[in-house]
């Protein structure tokens, strides 16, 4: 039996875990700061590492508390290092490196978006090798070729917005609130896709992504063309002269537009490489549309597609100590000069 501790805060949930031999979850405590964020409209990266510094050794006793351990049964401590926010990367860093040196346990790094690929296995999954890893999520749009859960090659990255801040922005767009993908979801649940937008594609790789002209075109379609006015950009309608019905139609639209673009994505990736499953995480695989459509995918490929529960698809500890399970069984310890980097595998 082992025992690793998780650690992850690389953006703006504070998170500790303790997971047993790499699946059976004992405790996973997340600590969600969207209250912090919410007049921004998005996540301010000074006041989410000032959340963490408050809340990262509450959570950690918390998760130890749970677990009905002492922390001297701890084998071991998996920290998240990578990419994310600078600030709050840091913030987790040190505590991990304070507990290892203090406890005298081994220190393993994980690479945060790796680590969305273990939560399908922490829902019972068992994934054979070698993969196709898809992680959609507010900062990440990434397809990945797996050799194994720690070693990967990035085959398809979005250039500019990251999915989950496309939703953040169509959210905005529309006023409906942050964070953005669950209200675009619930909307659209409610709307049609009537108002074609474009499914941008890019010449040098069919398995990038881009958001940022789809965000565009969404903009302009509510708010109709912008005009220069005495200095200023002024567009000739709001998006609160809209009726719920047709924001319901503008999210389905703007919903339905992003999820093709990851699909295709994903069917290039999938006509390029040898692979024996799909395997799926990040915080927009919450989205019901997507969901739908890669079991529709998978199931059309004749492929295994491996999706974790809706509990372990937001950031969280458990999948960064089942990840860590994995380093720690094959000896690919960390050193306490272990540093954070906003830049990950799929960077």
């Amino acid at each position: 039996m082992t025992l690793i501790l998780g650690i992850e805060s690389s953006c703006d949930e504070t998170a500790a875990a303790v997971v047993q031999d790499g699946t059976d979850v004992i405790s996973n405590i997340v600590a969600s700061q969207d209250e912090l964020h919410q007049e921004y409209g998005g996540v301010v990266p000074e006041i989410a590492s000032r959340a963490h510094l408050e809340r990262i050794l509450p959570v950690i006793q918390q998760a130890i508390l749970k677990a009905n351990i002492n922390l001297h049964e701890i084998d071991c401590i998996a920290v998240g290092n990578r990419p994310g926010l600078i600030g709050s990367l840091l913030v987790g860093v040190a505590a991990a490196k304070a507990l290892a040196w203090s406890l005298g346990k081994p220190l393993v790094a994980v690479d945060h978006v790796l680590s969305h690929l273990w939560a399908p296995i922490l829902s019972g999954n068992t994934p054979e090798y070698p993969a196709l890893g898809v992680v959609v999520s507010g900062g990440h749009t990434s397809l990945l070729l797996l050799e194994n859960p720690s070693t990967a090659r990035c085959i398809g990255k979005t250039i500019d917005d990251a999915a989950g801040e496309a939703f953040d922005k169509a959210a905005s767009i529309l006023e409906m609130g942050w964070p953005g993908g669950r209200l675009i979801d619930e909307a659209a649940q409610h709307g049609t896709a009537t108002h074609r937008l474009p499914r941008p594609r890019l010449k040098n790789n069919d398995a990038d992504f881009s958001f940022s002209g789809l965000k565009t075109a969404l903009l302009y379609g509510v708010r109709g063309n912008p005009k220069r006015e005495n200095g200023k950009t002024v567009f000739p309608r709001v998006a609160s002269s809209l009726s719920k019905q047709e924001k319901n139609d503008w999210s389905a639209s703007f919903q339905e537009a992003v999820v093709d673009t990851i699909l295709r994505g994903v069917k290039e990736a999938i006509t390029s490489h040898k692979i024996n499953c799909i395997i799926a995480g990040g915080g927009v695989l919450a989205n019901s549309r997507l969901r739908q459509h890669l079991l529709s995918l998978a199931d059309q490929e004749q492929l295994q597609l491996h999706i974790p529960e809706l509990s372990y698809c937001v950031d969280n500890a458990a999948m960064v100590a089942g990840l860590g399970w994995h380093l720690f069984s094959n000896s690919q310890f960390a050193n306490l000069e272990l540093t954070a980097s906003p830049r990950g595998i799929a960077s």
